[in-house]
């Protein structure tokens, strides 16, 4: 049986990637940081693990735990756990920023890391990233979720150059509008280290940020449900040539585009208006 460790699985892609694969025979092993949230994984008959990429001894000891139930096999890494900090780059805090760097960055490499050595060593492995069409196009007051999803996309293209001939392959998966908590589990980061009061754009904020971010609007005009997600993985880990990069939703594969075909004047204009 194949097997595959997904972080980010109490809600959203991870949550439902992780049934999905385990209902195609896949062997999950599924993680999240909320004791709650794990006890619904298990009760739902998933094996579930604690891993918090901001915590380095909760990745080792995760693999660890993982790695002892499989013989020390692992097939497939479904890198997914992040979290966004709304806010102006001006009034960001070093230290948010670190903090988000931590969780959606230096994370995602620890683990990856103590993953390639198993890779290595039978021959085979896929390595799954989920990214952001905020990796490929920047929004203003997303500074630092585009920041992070743009250090990702480099990343993984390097990891991707430096694994060619060891029989494990790389992919991205860039995702757009897809349902999911993301915007209000936001919020206790944005009210932790946005002082936005103090903001010289407090105006702004007022008028746009603050009602996105606290406003239950509904779904997005392009918004899809996280199975459009699990259908690009599951090629990325099981196709015989998986590809380097998965678009999902109507305004990834229009952010991708433009950003091939356009000046970045003329990209700045339609993306300031966003």
């Amino acid at each position: 049986m194949r097997c595959i460790l997904i972080t980010g699985c109490s809600s959203g892609i991870g949550h439902h990637a992780a049934h999905a694969l385990a209902a195609r025979g896949w062997r999950v092993f599924a993680t999240a940081r909320q004791p709650a949230d794990l006890d619904a994984l298990r009760g739902a008959g998933l094996a579930a693990y604690h891993l918090d990429y901001a915590d380095p001894e909760s990745i080792t000891t995760a693999l660890r735990e993982v790695l002892a139930q499989t013989g020390g096999r692992l097939d497939a890494l479904f890198n997914n756990g992040a979290f966004a900090l709304p806010g102006a780059l001006e009034d960001l805090p070093t230290d948010g920023l670190r903090a988000l760097f931590e969780a959606n960055f230096f994370g995602w490499h620890a683990l990856t890391r103590q993953v390639l050595p198993v890779m290595r060593a039978q021959g085979h492995g896929r390595i799954v990233q989920n990214s952001s069409v905020l990796g490929l196009a920047a929004l203003k007051w997303r500074g630092a979720y585009v920041a992070s999803k743009f250090a990702l996309e480099g990343y993984s293209d390097v990891l991707r150059l430096e694994m060619a001939g060891t029989g494990i392959h790389v992919s991205l998966i860039e995702p757009g509008p897809v349902t999911s908590r993301i915007r209000a589990n936001s919020i206790p980061h944005f009210e932790r280290w946005i002082d936005w009061r103090a903001s010289p754009r407090a105006a702004e904020y007022r008028g746009g940020l603050l009602t996105r971010l606290y406003e239950e609007r509904g779904p997005d005009r392009f918004e899809l449900p996280p199975r459009a997600v699990t259908r690009r993985l599951i090629h990325a880990i099981e196709a015989p040539r998986p590809r380097p990069r998965y678009y999902v939703t109507t305004p990834t594969y229009l952010m991708g585009a433009a950003r091939r075909l356009l000046p970045t004047r003329m990209l700045d204009m339609i993306l300031s208006r966003l």
